[in-house]
């Protein structure tokens, strides 16, 4: 990489704004993923300064991401301990290892957009939830421990309105300012001015002073020490490094934890392979990334942070687009914010444990709603049945488990039963359409000497062949059969072997007359298939 006067002049903004985007993300991610705040910050500065050296991507940026923070909160109360978890995200840095090496960059291209849409739109929802406890105050168990949407741990839906009875009128003064900041923030009239400057920094830094005035007031609405980030400041370097958690390698020997590896592996890859494609798009010199160096990248940075207590890492779209629209040029931008954010926690911590979680909840519930807009809804169910049944069906079967807890003995597992069921939904309606449009063929009255006309669609596999035969094997006799391939991209040999079964052999027996049409174009194939008719 290049360094010279011209990158430094656009780079060193534009990471500058990119940390600015990432250091509320990163806490706020950390809070809705149910882990130490510190986790987040490790996740953020290892997204930076480690992946954004080794990817071949010049403007994405890594860093702990929205889309997995069901899955990690879910995973941590199943696993039983955050430095167990700890275990399954370096076994899913390592699969990502091996993905890139076995050269598997492609493989968001096999999962349908329709599935991958439930899945984000599932995590929006999951999100949005997560945070109530959070919104009105009341986020503490009877131990006084930080949790998420159930703090009795009773698990039902009644629970998810005890909040509404336990109101801390700061903690929920200071979110609905903070969400009112960050929308007016998006308004065009705003965000032209000040493009610079995220909204969410503006929110953090907004309810921070709130606060202040409140305790300088002796007001009664002071959100207390219970309701802020808690980040513990380091008196030496001997001590920061306590800071970091190291993984219980029993945790490799645990079932869960290898399952809840491999997860974060699959969701982590795809969410980073569809954030680069997006980002190669918004590029303005175009450049295509290397998918395979992404996924290396990503399963290093991923591996290093589950030896240290880091956060799963996936390239994000919200930073990048930052780092893009802030004028950034090379790599230089993405590692220079993980600098930042290193500085940050070692210099500045007891100015993020001034920070409120409702602020951070804030942040989180406007994530989570561009994650599962209304609209999305809308134009799922407009694409038609083949695009609307899979999104619906992973959407229901997440939402279901994680959230309404249909079936407890896998709660916390929603995502990844919602994604099998969502691609056994559609392959099943892949398979539907298939069996249903390999050909054209009417079969209302034909009788002894009729033509009979059969169009093969423009792709027949080998799941057509039952369908074909079936039609083929009750031809009339003396009929006058013609199979057109002329608009055929694709047959499967398998139904190329029946259809000359059917010529050499059941139709001279029948005595029909068949004519093949378009297959000299579609397959030069002489010795099996050819266009003289049979007599």
């Amino acid at each position: 990489m290049k360094l010279n006067a011209k990158f430094l002049k656009a780079d060193l903004p534009a990471g500058l704004v990119v940390f600015l985007v990432a250091l509320p993300l990163c806490l706020g991610i950390a809070l809705a993923s149910g882990a130490p705040f510190f986790s987040g910050l490790i996740s953020g500065i290892i997204g930076g300064i480690v992946i954004g050296s080794v990817s071949s991507s010049r403007l994405s940026v890594s860093g702990p991401a929205a889309g997995l923070a069901a899955l990690v909160l879910a995973a941590i109360t199943n696993i039983g301990a955050f430095d167990l978890f700890l275990c399954a995200v370096f076994i899913a840095g390592i699969l990502q290892v091996l993905m890139s090496v076995a050269r598997l960059g492609g493989i968001a291209n096999y999962f349908p957009s329709s599935v991958i849409k439930g899945l984000l739109t599932s995590i929006g929802i999951l999100i949005i939830a997560k945070q109530i406890p959070h919104i009105f105050g009341y986020d503490r168990d009877e131990k006084g421990n930080l949790t998420e949407l159930f703090p009795f741990g009773d698990e039902d839906l009644h629970e998810l309105l005890q909040p509404l009875h336990h109101v801390d009128a700061g903690v929920f003064i200071i979110c609905i300012v903070s969400l009112f900041i960050m929308l007016i923030w998006e308004r065009p009239f705003i965000k032209k001015r000040v493009k610079l400057i995220p909204g969410a920094l503006v929110a953090v830094i907004v309810s921070i002073v709130i606060n202040e005035i409140f305790k300088m007031t002796n007001s009664p609405l002071i959100v207390t020490q219970d309701h802020l980030v808690q980040i513990k400041p380091a008196k030496d370097a001997s001590e920061f490094f306590s800071f970091f958690t190291l993984p219980d390698f029993n945790g490799f020997l645990n079932s869960k934890v290898i399952i809840t590896g491999i997860m974060i592996a699959i969701i982590a890859s795809l969410e980073t392979l569809l954030s680069i494609e997006a980002v190669d798009n918004l590029d303005p010199e175009r450049n295509v990334t290397n998918t395979n160096r992404e996924l290396l990248a990503q399963g290093v940075g991923n591996s290093i942070a589950g030896l240290i207590g880091g956060l799963p890492i996936t390239a994000v779209i919200v930073r990048s687009s930052a780092n893009i629209h802030a004028g950034a040029k090379t790599k230089l931008s993405t590692i220079f914010h993980g600098f930042l954010l290193l500085f940050t926690v070692i210099l500045i911590p007891g100015l993020l444990n001034l920070i409120p979680l409702s602020s951070l909840a804030a942040i989180l519930l406007l994530t989570g709603y561009k994650l599962c807009k209304l609209p999305v809804f809308k134009q799922m169910f407009n694409n038609g049945k083949y695009q609307s049944i899979p999104f619906f069906v992973t959407v229901i079967f997440i939402i279901g488990i994680d959230l309404i807890g249909i079936y407890p003995p896998v709660k916390g597992e929603g995502l990844l039963i919602g994604v099998i069921a969502g691609l056994m939904a559609a392959f099943g309606a892949v398979l539907h359409g298939n069996l249903k449009n390999s050909y054209y063929f009417h079969k209302d009255q034909h009788h002894e000497g009729d033509i009979i006309k059969i169009t093969l669609a423009e792709e027949v596999s080998f799941l057509n062949k039952a369908s074909i035969r079936e039609t083929l094997d009750h031809m009339p006799e003396n009929s006058n059969v013609i199979i057109d391939a002329s608009n055929t991209d694709y047959i499967d040999y398998d139904v190329l072997e029946l259809i000359k079964e059917f010529r050499d052999i059941k139709a001279p027996l029948k005595k029909i007359r068949l004519r093949l049409a378009g297959f000299r174009e579609v397959y030069k194939v002489e010795n099996l298939i050819n266009v003289q008719s049979v007599h």
